[in-house]
C-alpha cells in the first residue's frame, strides 16, 4: 500500500506539473507576443528618428525583440509537444530553447537601460550637429525627412531653439531662398513661411526638439527594457518547471 501510495502521489505531482507547464506555455506566447509586438511597434514608430541618433543601441535593442518573440512563438509549440509526449529529450530541447531565448531577453533589457543612461549626452553633443550640418543635402534625404517629422511632430523648432538653425548649412545657402528656418517649423506649413521666424507664425518650446526627442525615446526605452526583462523572469518559472518535470518523468526508452 505504501509503494502503491507513493506512485499515485507521484503521477498527481507529474500531472500538476503538466498543468503548470501548460498554463505557462499559454502565459509565455501571450509575453512573445507582447515582445515581438513592441520590438516592431519600435521600429515602425520611429523609423525616422533611427537616422538622427549617432549610435545603433535603440534599433538593436528593437531587433534583439523581434528575434526573441519569433524564437517564443517556435518554442511555445515545442514545450507542448514536451509536456503532451513526456520525452525528457524533448524537454531537454525545450529548457535550452527557453534559456537562449531568456539571455536574449535579458540582453535586449540590458542594452536598453544602458543606453537610457546615455541618451541625454548623445542626443546633446550629436543632435544639433546632425540638423546643422546634414538638414537637405545632397544624399541626406532620410535625415531631412526624419527632421522635418520631428519638428512637427512635437512641434518644436531647431534643437536646442530656432536660433540654432542660423548656423545651418541648408539656411545660409541660396537653396533657403532667404528662410530663416525650416518650413517644417511653421504652425502652418506654406510656401517659403521659414522666413518668418515670429512666434505666431513658428513654434518656439523651451528646450527645443532635443528635450522632446529625449522624453519621447526615454519613455519607450523603458517599455522595451521592462518588457525585456519581465519576459525574462517569466521564464525562469518556466524553466524550474521544466527542470522538475524532467526529474519525475523516466529514461527515454531507445
Amino acid at each position: 500500500m505504501s509503494a502503491l501510495h507513493k506512485d499515485e502521489q507521484g503521477d498527481w505531482q507529474t500531472v500538476c506539473l503538466k498543468y503548470l507547464l501548460f498554463i505557462f506555455n499559454f502565459l509565455f506566447w501571450m509575453g512573445g507576443a507582447a515582445v515581438l509586438g513592441v520590438g516592431v511597434w519600435t521600429l515602425v514608430e520611429k523609423s525616422d528618428y533611427l537616422s538622427l541618433l549617432a549610435s545603433s543601441t535603440f534599433a538593436v535593442s528593437a531587433y534583439i525583440l523581434i528575434l526573441a518573440g519569433s524564437l517564443v512563438v517556435v518554442t511555445g509549440f515545442l514545450g507542448c509537444c514536451a509536456v503532451i509526449r513526456e520525452r525528457r529529450r524533448c524537454l531537454s530541447v525545450y529548457f535550452f530553447f527557453l534559456l537562449v531565448i531568456f539571455l536574449i531577453e535579458l540582453v535586449a533589457g540590458v542594452l536598453a537601460y544602458v543606453y537610457y543612461q546615455r541618451l541625454s549626452e548623445e542626443l546633446k553633443q550629436h543632435l544639433n550637429q546632425t540638423m546643422s550640418e546634414n538638414y537637405a543635402q545632397p544624399g541626406k534625404e532620410a535625415i531631412t525627412a526624419a527632421v522635418d517629422r520631428l519638428q512637427q511632430d512635437f512641434k518644436c523648432c531647431g534643437s536646442n531653439n530656432s536660433q540654432d538653425w542660423a548656423h545651418s548649412v541648408y539656411i545660409s545657402s541660396i537653396a533657403a531662398e532667404q528662410r530663416v528656418v525650416p518650413d517644417s517649423c511653421c504652425k502652418t506649413i506654406t510656401s517659403a513661411c521659414g522666413r518668418r521666424d515670429h512666434p505666431s507664425n513658428i513654434y518656439k518650446v523651451e528646450g527645443g526638439c532635443i528635450t522632446k526627442l529625449e522624453q519621447f525615446l526615454a519613455d519607450h526605452l523603458l517599455v522595451i527594457g521592462a518588457v525585456g526583462i519581465g519576459v525574462a523572469c517569466l521564464q525562469i518559472c518556466g524553466m524550474v518547471f521544466t527542470c522538475c518535470l524532467y526529474r519525475r518523468i523516466k529514461i527515454d526508452p531507445y
